[in-house]
This record gives structure tokens, sequence and C-alpha cells, in this order.
């Protein structure tokens, strides 16, 4: 295992479609846990491969469980129409955050690594994991979501004074 650099917003890879995971071998094993072991690292909720520079389409999503979930190949089959709006970062987009609107709950459809198909269901900040990170597969960033980013100092201040993020 080995942590890996996250690529920050401006690398061109971020903004690219990742490709389906073909081979489920020992490439794709290590990749899975050089992805958990930089997300601890990182002490984050959610990685996707594209973040490290491999435009393939696997994450690792931290659950309600504290488990760190793979996902390969994954797809959201069933969200919730129920919304919740909520702060959101990214360790591609280091000390920024904005509110997002998102499912409050979502189900996925992944394969393990070994191939095996699998469905998870996430709820609240996992359900918003989900979402996050399944956008980087395809190219986008939580920033095309907000309406204005806040810096941490900014956030800080707002929670202090208790006013809301809009």
């Amino acid at each position: 295992m080995a942590l890996r650099t996250i690529l920050t917003d401006k690398d061109p890879a971020l903004h690219k479609v990742c490709r389906p995971v073909t081979s489920f071998d020992g490439r794709l094993h290590d990749l899975l846990d050089d992805l958990k072991e930089t997300l601890a690292a990182a002490h984050g909720a959610g990685l996707a491969a594209p973040q490290v520079g491999i435009l393939r389409r696997c994450v690792v999503v931290v659950d309600a469980n504290d488990e760190m979930l793979e996902l390969v190949n994954p797809e959201i089959v069933w969200t919730s129409e129920e919304q919740q709006d909520g702060l959101e970062g990214c360790l591609s987009v280091p000390g920024m955050w904005g509110m997002v609107e998102r499912p409050m709950r979502v189900r996925v459809r992944a394969q393990d690594r070994n191939g095996a198909f699998f469905e998870a269901e996430g709820e609240e900040i996992v359900a918003r994991c989900f979402c996050h990170e399944l956008d980087h597969l395809d190219g986008h960033v939580f920033t095309e979501h907000t309406d204005h980013l806040y810096t941490q100092d900014e956030l800080d201040e707002l929670l202090e004074s208790g006013r809301e993020p809009r």
C-alpha cells in the first residue's frame, strides 16, 4: 500500500470521464488499497480514483459504520425524492466549502474488488458521499453545484455568529 498524491481542482484529470474497470486483478486491488490508505491519511469521507490521477471508475466511501466501502464501476440506481442542503468540501478543493443539495438517501450498484455485483444504500452524509464521489467519475467537482464557496475562515466566522451558510 502507498499514499497517493491527491490532485487539486486545477488538474485536467479531475475533469475527465473515467473508463470502466474491466480487469479485477492485483493492480485494481493495489489501487483500492492505496485509495483507502490515502483517504485515511487525509481524514476524508470519500475518495475517487481520478483524484489520484487514475481515470478508472472506482471510489472508496466511509459508510455509516465507519468502514471503508469499495465501489468499482458504481452507478446510482435509486435516490429519495427528499433533498437535503448541506455543506460539502473536497480533498481536491482544499480549504473551500459550499452548500450543495443532494438526495437524503441513495442506493448504488457496484462491483467489489473481485467483480461481484452488490448494492449499498446510504443516508445523509453517506448518500452525499455517494453522489459526490460518483460525480468525480464523470469529471465533475462539487463546486459546480454551489452558488458560493466559503473559505475555512469565512465558514468559522459564520458558524460562530450563529448564521447559516447560504
